[in-house]
């Protein structure tokens, strides 16, 4: 189970600093009142950025993994969620999603390409949407990350808008949320026109 490791830190930061090895995880997420045998689990590396490694807890009763995952970093998505941001903010200011595409991914082919903005934007869209119904201060807004640049002021807003949804993360899709993937997986086939 990923959990919310809040820092201010970016990524490069992060991992300069080895801030795993001073994440702390204080108390069971599945026995709060204590009584279990939870115990620092070692680490998971991720690919990217190179050199992060996540800090992980295991609660031997309950079976379960945790994992602290920094406000940095995308869930379940390779790299970091400023990287995700400067995605769609591209996309926005391209004239259309296949000239996005060309810059952004000129290592894979036009359809794969597209794939990758889309599932993106799907899923970064699905998280605001229900930023926009959770949390009062976000009520005016759409599901643009540019309307919520707008009402916070700030030119990268998805790690901020964690700290903002730490009581939903487990709800909120990836990379944003916690919420196991298949739940807001995409459609198979071809994609519409």
């Amino acid at each position: 189970m990923q959990l919310r490791y809040e820092t201010n830190l970016s990524a490069e930061e992060y991992v300069r600093q080895k801030a795993w090895k001073f994440a702390e995880l204080g108390s069971c997420p599945l026995h709060p009142g204590g009584g279990c045998s939870l115990a620092r689990h070692g680490t998971y590396s991720r690919k990217f950025p190179e050199g992060t490694k996540i800090a992980r807890w295991y609660c031997r009763e309950g079976r379960t993994t945790f994992g602290l995952l920094p406000d940095c970093l995308a869930a379940r998505l390779p790299g970091t969620l400023l990287e995700i941001e400067v995605v769609l903010n591209t996309v926005r200011d391209s004239t259309s999603q296949e000239k996005a595409a060309d810059k952004l991914r000129e290592d894979i082919e036009l359809i794969g390409a597209l794939r990758w903005i889309r599932h993106r934007i799907f899923l970064v869209r699905a998280a605001l949407a229900i930023l926009i119904e959770r949390l009062p201060a976000f009520q005016k807004c759409t599901p643009t990350v540019s309307c919520f640049q707008e009402i916070l002021g700030l030119q990268f807003v998805l790690p901020v808008l964690r700290g903002y949804a730490h009581e939903h993360l487990q709800m909120l899709p990836a990379p944003l949320g916690f919420c196991p993937k298949k739940r807001f997986q995409h459609k198979m086939g071809t994609d519409p026109p």
